[in-house]
């Protein structure tokens, strides 16, 4: 479901918004935006999802909606970044196996680099027994790993948040058991609260900008048509979800021997459900392709 769904989903929206949109006077937005909207809301959000569920009555269900979540976003990221090389005037067999050639190398390269920024962190705390013992020094170690896996992926021009994802992984696997006991606890409250800072900074942010003046005066100047793309895009997330959720599931279920095996058809619908919300990875990609400096100026852009 993570990056054949996210493709899938991109490639629904994608299509259907150059179809509808073009027809639509909504300022000079291009082939290139309507690509960029397919691939920012490709991107889910299954947070809300997750705190529902319950881990140990619905294991399956439960793994299932969040491999998705965190592949999803990551495979989002990457399917932007590589838009920003496409050029959409010239569009032929080649310039699409550039586009798929630079996807998969953005992809492909950001989990090595991830996996080995992981496998080095494992190393060093390991072998540095200089601060074997010294929970400041090892918590310090962990997160400039983490962030030194970031770095190095802007630096190569790579996928940030897919290095950072598989280092996490990496790094939860081998770094995390050379750590004493006291700096696992002390990590693991740290990037709690470094967590809950940012989700709560994201909120006000996003509450602050739906009083954004400039944003409403372009939707007081033509109220239905804003009304009528916001429903298009909902209506386009919901055929887009719906379109890899139960294809994918149906050839899964296809492979599977026995009924227990299977993705069950309210199972399906829950994950269907589960990734209808957008969260803070769209609300990033669509600031960072259609807004300047924090100021909207076009009014296809604010629409």
């Amino acid at each position: 479901f993570g990056a054949v769904g996210t493709m899938m989903s991109f490639f629904t929206i994608s299509l259907a918004a150059i179809a509808i949109f073009s027809r639509m006077n909504i300022g000079t937005l291009d082939v290139s935006d309507f690509l960029a909207i397919g691939a920012i809301f490709s991107a889910t959000d299954s947070v809300c999802t997750l705190q529902v569920l319950n881990q140990d009555e619905t294991p399956f269900l439960y793994s299932l909606v969040f491999g998705e979540g965190v592949v999803n976003d990551a495979t989002s990221v990457v399917l932007f970044n590589a838009l920003q090389n496409f050029d959409p005037n010239q569009i032929d067999a080649i310039v699409i196996l550039k586009f798929l050639g630079n996807f998969c190398y953005l992809f492909v390269s950001s989990t090595f680099l991830g996996v080995f920024t992981g496998l080095l962190s494992a190393y060093v705390i390991k072998k540095l027994y200089i601060g074997r013992h010294s929970t400041d020094r090892e918590v310090a170690l962990v997160m400039l790993m983490a962030y030194l896996s970031y770095m190095l992926a802007e630096l190569l021009d790579l996928s940030g948040i897919l290095t950072v994802f598989f280092c996490g992984i990496v790094m939860s696997h081998y770094t995390w058991h050379n750590v004493t006991e006291s700096s696992r606890v002390t990590t693991k409250h740290a990037f709690a609260t470094l967590s809950f800072i940012a989700e709560t900074f994201l909120f006000l942010y996003v509450g602050m900008d739906a009083l954004d003046i400039e944003k409403w005066k372009f939707a007081s100047d033509s109220p239905g048509k804003s009304i009528g793309i916001s429903s298009i895009l909902l209506g386009l997330v919901l055929v887009g979800r719906a379109a890899f959720v139960f294809s994918l599931s149906f050839l899964s279920n296809l492979t599977k021997k026995t009924e227990l095996e299977k993705i069950s058809w309210r199972q399906q619908i829950v994950i269907w459900w589960a990734g209808l919300m957008r969260g803070a990875v769209s609300i990033a990609l669509a600031y960072n392709k259609f807004t300047r400096s924090g100021h909207t100026q076009l009014h296809g852009n604010a629409i």
